[in-house]
């Protein structure tokens, strides 16, 4: 079983996709094309190669690698007589699998740190592709080439990287389509001046005649500002777009014919900046992308959060206002039996011992009526959280402790939701008897409710009346700890100084459906 492979062979299956044929052809017409257009301080094949390995699923890599050789084999067997086969098989052979490598490699950090990746793999593929490009013709040449090996490594390095620069970051910036990027509509403006500015520095460039090296390359060198403030903009989006834009202006600006050997010493300079500040705004706009996205997350936490408390409060008093419903029910039953055993009282002739019970029945009624308001202010959802206040139990508990002075209470409150204006109604009873049972003095309530832009809400003030008094260390740590879960679920806070609470509960204009109910609720009663 074991030498069966020996005598039968191997079997090998292999299936061709037309999308991987169609790749292959793009890919060398696209090498091809850049190829004809590049030099080797502009050299756009190894942005296209990096370009193609990002945007091409890995199991289509082979035929990438397939369009490479077609290339290779249309470009390079011409110079087999004067270079030598090996030369011609080992060069094109090797350049592509080693970038593939160096990709695949790098794959797993692509997602949180794009800039960076993106560095990363330009410089590693660069120096490795240049290695081979000048060692291979060292070593397989039947003359090698003359002097010159560092000039030549400089040119193949800046060449390589800005390539990359050039077309890598786009096809970058095209893998990250589907991630969520929310383009801000005050910065839509000031984007559009910058890449207006960016072009219009490029063609003034085309536009002055035989300018000097020095000012040619200070002109190019503008573009850096522009670029930095997209990438501040936009983090490292902004910079994928802006880095690119910067080198095919400069490339346009060079005298050049896109011969191997043309060279611009101007165009040099500026792109050797290029370099420096395109891996400087790529890895600062990671940076930027990376703590705007932190900080996004962070903000949708916690309105998430502040709306599941809202839900959470929202959901108790709902519980609560059933229950209250349900007990008022009862009482209005045991009334209604109460006034039924009095007139049968009345028929029997017991009238005092009717009137008597008649008169309790209507006492211990009201103070039960208190109680259930406090429970569940029923009247705040029809006459406002100022009248409930001033009408419901709360108030009879205040003036039994002779110690709540007369409120102060502006604005109208029935331009507030229902929710927002239970929570200020329970962070008021909480404040007040948090005062009553810890601190000595009359107690002042004001209130003020108003709206700005698209916020609404309301301040409250639970105040010692004597100025000169202070709240004690326990009393201020007591409230912190008891009242700022209402004001931060409606995003206010609340604040403790000298001898006052002072409360802010805040809501979206958007949001009031239901005070717009409770203030036709209003009218209709006033009526």
């Amino acid at each position: 079983m074991q030498t069966e492979w020996l005598k039968n062979g191997l079997h090998l299956n292999f299936r061709i996709h037309p999308l991987g044929l169609a790749i292959a052809l793009v890919y060398a017409f696209a090498y091809w094309l850049a190829r004809e257009v590049s030099m080797d301080q502009f050299y756009l094949p190894a942005g296209i190669r990096i370009a193609a390995l990002l945007l091409t699923p890995l199991r289509l890599w082979p035929y990438l690698l397939v369009g490479e050789y077609c290339y290779f084999a249309f470009a390079r067997y011409p110079l087999i007589d004067r270079y030598g086969w090996t030369w011609f098989v080992v060069s094109s052979a090797v350049l592509m699998p080693a970038v593939m490598l160096i990709t695949h490699l790098h794959r797993r950090i692509m997602s949180s740190r794009a800039g960076v990746w993106l560095i990363c793999v330009a410089a590693v593929s660069t120096v490795t592709v240049t290695t081979l490009n000048l060692l291979i013709p060292y070593l397989l040449w039947p003359n090698p080439p003359a002097a010159g090996f560092g000039t030549d490594a400089v040119r193949f390095l800046v060449g390589d990287f800005i390539g990359i620069l050039t077309i890598a970051p786009l096809a970058l910036l095209w893998t990250h389509r589907k991630e969520a990027f929310v383009l801000q509509t005050g910065l839509m403006v000031p984007t559009v001046i910058c890449l207006v500015l960016m072009a219009f520095v490029g063609f003034a460039t085309l536009w002055i005649p035989a300018a000097p090296g020095p000012a040619k390359t200070n002109i190019l060198l503008l573009l850096a500002l522009p670029a930095i403030a997209l990438t501040c903009m936009h983090g490292w989006r902004g910079a994928a777009v802006s880095v690119p834009t910067w080198s095919l202006i400069v490339r346009l600006t060079m005298p050049a014919s896109g011969m191997a050997d043309s060279f611009d010493p101007a165009a040099f300079s500026a792109q050797q900046s290029l370099a420096l500040v395109g891996i400087a705004l790529l890895a600062v706009g990671t940076c930027f992308s990376h703590y705007y996205q932190e900080l996004r997350i962070h903000k949708l936490e916690k309105e998430r959060a502040l709306c599941h408390s809202r839900a959470a409060h929202t959901a108790t008093e709902k519980e609560l206002r059933s229950r209250v419903l349900d007990i008022r029910q009862l009482s209005e039953g045991f009334d209604a039996s109460l006034s039924d055993v009095a007139e049968w009282l009345k028929t029997k002739g017991h009238q005092d011992l009717a009137g008597g019970l008649l008169k309790v029945t209507a006492l211990h009624s009201r103070k039960f009526r208190e109680q259930v308001t406090m429970v569940y202010p029923t009247s705040l959802e029809h006459v406002g959280l100022y009248l409930a206040l001033q009408i419901g139990g709360i108030d009879e508990a205040w003036k039994a402790t002779e110690r709540v002075a007369p409120h102060r209470l502006t604005g109208d409150p029935c331009r507030l939701s229902v929710g927002l204006q239970l929570a200020a109604y329970r962070t008021i009873i909480d404040a007040v008897s948090l005062l009553l049972d810890r601190e000595p003095g009359q107690i002042q309530i004001r209130a003020r409710c108003g709206a700005s832009a698209d916020i609404r809400g309301i301040v409250v003030s639970v105040a010692i009346q004597d100025p000169h008094h202070s709240l004690s260390s326990e009393t201020l740590a007591a409230a912190i700890e008891r009242l700022t879960g209402r004001p931060l679920a409606y995003g206010g806070t609340i604040q403790c100084r000298r001898n006052r609470i002072r409360i802010l509960l805040l809501e979206q204009a958007d949001s009031d459906a239901d005070s717009k109910a409770v203030a036709a609720r209003r009218r209709s009663a006033q009526r």
